[in-house]
This record gives C-alpha cells, sequence and structure tokens, in this order.
C-alpha cells in the first residue's frame, strides 16, 4: 500500500471524494503540517496552529496510481486559489500535496508543471513532505457518510467522476 495526503479545502468532501475511488483502500480526515501538537478542530479553526484540513488517502498502487490520484485532486479544487476552496476561507482551507515517499516528489513536480500551464496565475497548491498529521475527532470521520445532507463544497458531479474511476486507470 503507498499513501498520499491531500489538502483541499473543507476536509470532509475530500475525504468522501477520495473514498469512492477503485484502489483507495481507506482515507482518514486531520490536520498537517501545522506547529500546535494534538490539535483539536476548535484549536485549527482560529488559524494559529499552522495545520491543514488534510485527507490521509492509502491506496493500491496496482489498482490506481498517483497519477490518476493528483489528476483526480486538480478536478476537485481550485489551484489557484490562497487559502480558499469552495465558501471556506483561512490558512487551515490551503491547498496541500504531502508525501511521504520521496519517490512521489518527481510525479507531484510534474503533475504541478502540466497544471500550471493550463491557467494564467500562479499555483497556490503547497508541495512537501509531509511533517505531521494529528487524526481529527470522530465525528469528523467519515462525516458526509453519517451525514449525507452535510455542507460540502464539492459538486456531486465529482463524487460521480471519482465513482467512475475503474482499477488499472494509471
Amino acid at each position: 500500500m503507498k499513501e498520499i495526503y491531500f489538502a483541499g479545502g473543507c476536509f470532509w468532501g475530500v475525504e468522501r471524494f477520495f473514498k469512492l475511488v477503485e484502489g483507495v483502500t481507506a482515507t482518514e480526515v486531520g490536520y498537517a503540517n501545522g506547529t500546535t501538537p494534538h490539535p483539536t478542530y476548535k484549536q485549527v479553526c482560529t488559524g494559529d496552529t499552522g495545520h491543514a484540513e488534510t485527507v490521509h488517502v492509502t491506496y493500491d498502487e496496482t489498482c490506481v496510481g498517483l497519477d490518476t490520484l493528483l489528476s483526480l485532486y486538480f478536478t476537485a479544487i481550485d489551484p489557484t486559489s490562497v487559502n480558499k476552496q469552495g465558501e471556506d476561507e483561512g490558512t487551515q482551507y490551503r491547498t496541500g500535496i504531502y508525501y511521504t515517499d520521496p519517490d512521489d516528489r518527481p510525479v507531484i513536480d510534474e503533475h504541478m508543471a502540466n497544471v500550471a500551464t493550463r491557467y494564467y496565475k500562479p499555483l497556490a497548491v503547497e508541495v512537501a513532505p509531509l511533517g505531521c498529521f494529528y487524526s481529527a475527532e470522530e465525528y469528523h470521520q467519515d462525516y458526509l457518510t453519517k451525514n449525507p445532507s452535510g455542507y460540502c463544497h464539492l459538486s456531486p458531479e465529482l463524487f460521480e467522476l471519482a465513482r467512475r474511476v475503474k482499477a488499472h486507470d494509471h
């Protein structure tokens, strides 16, 4: 199994989105790359912890590749928006790709370069090794599964796109 961490605004929708992709074996929402150890949601919302709402994605690379996951990620976010996705604003809603395997960095960099050619504004996606990740409170895990009518900045069409990704789309 491989892992990658995606920050893309509110983690509820980002988690639901990736959970639908065939080959993704697990998702977990949490707080990444901040300075406060074991922050609470309330602390992260102040913007003082430096953490981003992030989804830890575990996947079977024999079924779905990092390229496919990155393509989906860039479909789901506005990569030029600084600290804002949908109606959510603040540093905790910044976009970011955090990796644990250094071999993933060239794949991410190539993807970023290709995406950048489609925009006139610079990309605002932070790319960095994962510094830290703290699991969010239990009520945030699988939030949109538990609360199907809950708030989400992602469109239903994006969820349908994620459902259509089939194994070996990499």
